[in-house]
């Protein structure tokens, strides 16, 4: 009885390989393009998702830093540290336009800057800069999801076709001689729902969460030019 799981899945094997064993030229070459989208989105996968998990990490630190900190100072020195959140290059942009406006008037030591329209733009060029890097990448995985079907779709219509063409030379016709054709092209459907769920699912997760980072960034614009009301007009 123990051994009656490791001859089912030799048996599976089995199928698959002769399967495999008779295919063609044609669909062959869509399983490998399938295989590159799919090797290729994983990948993607991977590291947009350590990414995410750097970015909302180190958003939190900044935040931190942030909210408790009293010198532009200090924090410029968290935002250089902690390059990988969005907030910080956030920070950045408004820092460099600040930096830009400054002027000291008699009372040492209080600078002001001439306008905080200024500052808003700076900080809404500085998001959308931050954005754009997150979603670097996430159009391969929109193009696997939206391709990978149909590639897979192809390679099973032109290996039906190929299994047609053979029944009509055949001497006999009936479904057992067009089945196995059938079967073998209908492997190429498969591949490419392999290759299109994962990038569908992680396309729309990551979407999700550049929202949130896009919120996260909203709301820091908005403590950013309150602070700069408080301490430079």
């Amino acid at each position: 009885m123990e051994d009656l799981p490791l001859l089912w899945f030799q048996s599976e094997l089995g199928k698959f390989g002769n399967l495999f064993s008779n295919i063609g030229l044609v669909p062959w070459v869509v399983l490998f393009i399938l295989l590159f989208f799919s090797i290729f989105s994983w990948a993607i996968i991977f590291k947009k998702s350590r990414a995410f998990k750097l970015a909302h990490r180190q958003s939190q630190e900044f935040l931190s830093v942030f909210q408790r900190s009293k010198k532009l100072s200090e924090i410029r020195s968290s935002a250089e540290a902690l390059g990988a959140s969005p907030l910080s290059g956030v920070f950045m942009g408004g820092y460099r336009e600040i930096e830009s406006q400054a002027v000291y008037s008699e009372n040492p030591g209080k600078p002001k800057i001439r306008s905080v329209e200024s500052v808003r733009r700076a900080l809404q060029i500085a998001s959308s800069d931050e954005l754009s890097r997150l979603e670097h990448w996430l159009h391969w995985l929109a193009t696997t999801g939206g391709v990978c079907p149909f590639i897979g779709l192809f390679g099973t219509v032109w290996g039906i076709i190929d299994a047609f063409n053979g029944l009509g030379m055949a001497s006999t016709a009936s479904l057992q001689s067009v089945a196995p054709g059938i079967a073998e092209a209908l492997i190429t459907t498969a591949a490419g729902l392999f290759a299109a769920i994962p990038a569908v699912i992680a396309y729309n997760h990551y979407l999700q969460r550049i929202r949130s980072f896009g919120n996260m960034l909203d709301e820091f614009s908005l403590q950013f030019l309150n602070m700069t009301e408080r301490h430079f007009m």
